[in-house]
């Protein structure tokens, strides 16, 4: 694959020449766009520790940057990606001796055809790493502009590059009738089995309702639900709080799973009391627990039962908790047309991450020109 296939490169006046380029670039440049000798192959070199490639001083800022995300806001995963992408990028600069504070554009051209070719990884997964490096170098030239004693001038090799994108797919969304037969699927005989369904459609209920993530729904506690107002305080990503409404189906699930939760609750107590006839006080505020445990339901926990559940009501099709999410905010979306509350409802930041729900299946688009368009249907005469 010819490089100018993979990355649309943005030339500026700035551009360093090439004979300021560090030796990974001359490299490129001798190979003729060669993909990576066998000999340099990178993936030769896994077995390799991260400190005999990236120096203490990339390691060091590195932590610097994450550390400065952490009070951000930023979320645990994101920060491990972060951290992983800037690993690999030093670990790759580090096998080929450039300087991260000296790399340049073709450097990180080099790491990016390294990746796709050879590592054969997804572009999704480069545009990752693209976006860390990006953010890192952005602090560290912040950083250093701040210290007045340096004497190196540190460049950000991602300016004037964009990875072109595979065409991005639109999210699955269970129809209607799916929904219905998950949710109303009929009661069980196995007792213990027929409790467990009564706290797993309370769950299902809520994320199909309320648009929940996996996370924020596994993060719920009893005091977030205030089923007088039918609403629910979820803490979202980047922890920011929103309150969405809950409707009546949910509601009542709610109402119904409650008892068994306090049921549960008592058994665990009972489990955990003291010789001496003390019985410690519950300290479990979660809203949806393990009936054998007593304990917060965990994210697994729920996929699992979410499987489960659908199987045992004869769905085919394989569903995990974010299809539940992608039906709600296209569901809603289709009926209300309003982008903005759908936005709002999710707690998406931006706008065009609420937009891809605006596809619309080609038998709703024929109701829209059956009712509008004025030469559409004959009139009754």
């Amino acid at each position: 694959m010819r490089l100018s296939a993979i990355l649309n490169q943005t030339h500026s006046a700035q551009s360093p020449s090439d004979a300021h380029l560090p030796s990974l670039a001359r490299q490129a440049e001798q190979a003729h766009d060669m993909p990576i000798s066998h000999d340099t192959d990178p993936r030769q070199a896994k077995t390799q520790t991260v400190s005999q490639f990236v120096c203490q001083t990339l390691l060091s800022a590195i932590e610097r940057w994450l550390s400065s995300l952490t009070g951000q806001n930023y979320s645990p995963h994101t920060l491990s990606a972060y951290r992983a992408s800037m690993h690999r990028f030093g670990e790759f600069l580090g096998r080929y001796g450039v300087d991260w504070q000296d790399c340049r554009p073709k450097d990180l051209e080099w790491y990016v055809v390294t990746r796709l070719e050879q590592d054969r990884v997804q572009t999704v997964s480069v545009k990752r790493d693209i976006s860390a490096i990006k953010r890192f170098y952005q602090f560290a030239i912040k950083e250093q502009e701040r210290t007045t004693d340096s004497k190196v001038s540190i460049c950000n090799p991602t300016i004037g590059y964009r990875l072109k994108s595979a065409p991005k797919p639109l999210p699955v969304v269970l129809d209607v009738d799916v929904m219905t037969q998950l949710l109303e699927q009929a009661p069980l005989d196995d007792p213990e089995q027929a409790d467990l369904w009564v706290r797993d459609k309370a769950m299902f209920e809520l994320m199909y309702s309320s648009g929940l993530r996996l996370a924020e729904l596994a993060s719920l506690d009893v005091a977030d639900v205030d089923l007088t107002a039918k609403s629910v305080r979820v803490l979202g990503k980047g922890k920011k709080m929103r309150v969405v409404p809950v409707g009546t189906k949910a509601i009542q699930a709610i109402n119904a799973y409650l008892p068994y939760r306090t049921s549960w609750q008592a058994k665990k107590v009972a489990k955990t009391a003291k010789p001496d006839g003390i019985t410690p006080t519950s300290t479990v505020k979660a809203l949806f627990i393990s009936e054998r445990h007593g304990k917060r339901l965990s994210e697994r926990a729920i996929q699992l039962r979410l499987s489960l559940c659908a199987t045992r009501a004869g769905i085919a099709q394989s569903l995990h908790p974010h299809l539940l999410r992608h039906s709600f905010a296209s569901h809603l979306l289709s009926s209300s047309g309003d982008l903005r509350a759908v936005q709002e409802l999710l707690g998406h930041s931006n706008l065009s991450t609420t937009q891809i729900y605006t596809h619309v299946d080609f038998g709703s688009l024929t109701k829209v020109y059956d009712k509008t368009h004025p030469r559409a249907t004959a009139k009754k005469s």
